[in-house]
């Protein structure tokens, strides 16, 4: 992945996802968490499976899409 774009934790998608604007939603039976933003009148949902370790490119490239943004803003938002 390179030192642009390293490995993220939950942790560091957690703190995207807020800087971002995106609010959790109560869990319902699944493992997986909902986080939604409404920007401009446009619904946007992130699913996020919370585990121990890292997330890899693929995964992160796919949170980055759902919530509407480049790779670069995703991460910008971590570092910003």
């Amino acid at each position: 992945m390179g030192r642009r774009y390293p490995p993220l934790e939950y942790r560091d998608i957690r703190t995207i996802l807020t800087r971002l604007g995106f609010i959790k939603q109560p869990r319902k039976a699944t493992s997986h968490e909902q986080w939604i933003n409404n920007v401009e009148g446009r619904l946007y949902k992130v699913t996020v499976s919370r585990h121990k370790g890292t997330y890899g490119h693929e995964l992160i490239a796919s949170m980055a899409k759902q919530a509407g943004v480049s790779k670069r803003q995703f991460y910008a938002a971590l570092y910003d």
